[in-house]
């Protein structure tokens, strides 16, 4: 893998807002080249986004979130050049999954057991693309019937928790981004070290293992 690994996230219209935000702006903070991709849209085009919280209702709350940003044009991505994938939960899944083109782009990654990190709703779009087949992986709890019909061993954690099955990272839902952004990282290979001879107060930085 080189220095400077290439990341591609896959987002739709209300994409859950942390579950895109947070992991676009960690990577890029990190170091990594991060492409943010949208079918039908381009570089400078933005993506509506949901909030969905845990208020104590019977089922997640949702609101209107921030535009996010997308920063590459989903018909020029060549996934060949990637080395990892990012697929957020919140509504776009399930619609995301009837993109025969989205599907395709997922099981290139999926075929190339290139890393993956998936998240709450997220598995929605990698179980139609084949991706949780005979693998452990977690989700938000109400994707679990489709991790089991799509053949995958769905395993239930707390919502702060984080599920790793070789190159795939899957987590419930965005409490879980510190575990979560953690385990894919050490998966990309790479790890975050403290400089010798600095202060403990200086800055982390990013350095390949």
């Amino acid at each position: 893998m080189p220095s400077r690994a290439r990341i591609l996230i896959i987002v739709g219209d209300f994409v859950e807002d942390y579950e895109v935000m947070v992991p676009f702006q960690a990577l890029l903070m990190l170091g990594f080249q991060v492409d943010a991709v949208c079918p039908g849209k381009k570089a400078g085009d933005t993506c509506k986004t949901a909030v969905h919280d845990f208020e104590g209702d019977q089922t997640y709350s949702e609101k209107p979130g921030h535009n996010f940003a997308l920063n590459a044009a989903f018909d020029d991505i060549r996934p060949e050049s990637y080395d990892a994938l990012v697929i957020p939960g919140g509504r776009a899944p399930e619609y995301l999954r009837l993109d025969a083109k989205v599907v395709d782009l997922v099981k290139y990654f999926v075929d190339a057991r290139k890393p993956i990190a998936a998240i709450c709703h997220g598995l929605q779009l990698l179980a139609a693309a084949g991706g949780v087949s005979g693998r452990t992986c977690t989700a938000y709890p109400a994707c679990g019937y489709e991790v089991k019909a799509s053949g995958g061993i769905m395993k239930d954690v707390e919502a702060s928790e984080v599920v790793v099955d070789g190159n795939l990272v899957t987590a419930p839902a965005w409490p879980a981004h510190p575990k979560w952004l953690a385990a894919f990282v050490d998966v990309l290979g790479y790890k975050v070290v403290h400089k010798e001879g600095h202060s403990p107060r200086a800055p982390f930085v990013p350095a390949h293992s």
